[in-house]
């Protein structure tokens, strides 16, 4: 899956699979109020910005694609190092300001208790559910990583992926194809800019202009947003035509030939990925479980059990 990306990549990097022993109750005892804390900062800060959800769930993949679900991507560069969130794909990444509001209120109830890495996993769920999605109870007790290189978001997955290369990047983090097209259904929040996909509209290849696994409509719709040149840096298609909702609509779409991301329509048409493409356009209920099962497994991905809770998720203790 392309977790809304905004350029290429080729590489990938290996992420140290998680044996780790994180549980539901972690927190009872030691801070009985944080997941209610959290939810509410989430809530109060999406009724004021509708694009907090897809941000959250945004950078929650983004965090654990690299370095595991270490909280690495929340980390400011400094003079001495450039951080993940300035490198190419994560530019776009936005909502740092929510989890930086939650950190705060966190430390006034329970002072170097929640650590960040589990904020962000927490905020993932609650942005899912309370946009209509399906509710799974986070496994908690990660601890916060002290490294956030920028050059090492070459290994996020690309729009332009295709299915073996979705795949190939998935594996390397103990996930299956049907974790890659569950967690792909996180595109059902989400708007991508033009940059990300434009190579499908113009230009695609010696024979064709257009990507003709593009529903050719669609495409002229494309096309009309994302002109060349484009003069508007925020041009660009929402993922999914209900992208406020979480549902699965985002599936429909890629059957239709709607898949914005090459990467995405590219899930259909491959013997590892398409049959369950199409169960999930077919069964919402089948999708969200599955969805709510993969999310626990990505958030098991490379988890630090041994570590510092950062004070302020933006800087190292």
């Amino acid at each position: 899956m392309a977790p809304f990306p905004t350029t290429l990549f080729l590489l990938f990097l290996t992420v140290p699979l998680c044996s780790a022993t994180l549980g539901v109750q972690y927190y009872d005892q030691r801070c009985p109020h944080a997941e209610n804390i959290i939810y509410q900062t989430i809530r109060n800060a999406s009724l004021y910005d509708p694009k907090v959800p897809a941000r959250i769930l945004r950078m929650f993949f983004h965090d654990c694609f690299i370095r595991g679900c270490d909280a690495s991507v929340l980390l400011d560069s400094t003079p001495e190092n450039k951080a993940e969130k300035d490198g190419p794909p994560n530019i776009s990444l936005g909502a740092f300001y929510v989890i930086d509001d939650a950190k705060t209120k966190l430390e006034k109830a329970c002072p170097t208790t929640v650590s960040c890495a589990d904020i962000v996993a927490i905020a993932a769920r609650d942005v899912v559910a309370m946009s209509g999605g399906p509710y799974w109870n986070v496994l908690k007790g990660r601890k916060d990583g002290r490294v956030s290189r920028a050059n090492e978001t070459i290994n996020l997955p690309a729009p332009s992926f295709n299915t073996s290369q979705l795949i190939q990047s998935f594996a390397n983090r103990g996930l299956g194809a049907k974790d890659l097209v569950a967690l792909s259904g996180g595109h059902t929040l989400g708007f991508s800019h033009c940059s990300s996909f434009e190579g499908r509209l113009h230009n695609f290849s010696s024979v064709h202009d257009t990507d003709p696994t593009l529903n050719a409509v669609f495409a002229q719709s494309l096309k009309q947003k994302c002109p060349k040149p484009n003069s508007d840096q925020n041009a660009g298609q929402f993922l999914d035509p209900t992208s406020s909702v979480f549902d699965n609509n985002y599936y429909k779409q890629i059957i239709s030939g709607k898949g914005v991301f090459a990467s995405d329509q590219s899930l259909l048409n491959d013997y590892r990925t398409g049959l369950i493409v199409k169960a999930f356009a077919s069964g919402q209920t089948q999708f969200f479980k599955e969805f709510a099962a993969s999310m626990i497994k990505l958030g098991n991905v490379g988890v630090l059990e041994k570590g510092e809770v950062r004070l302020n998720c933006r800087a190292v203790n």
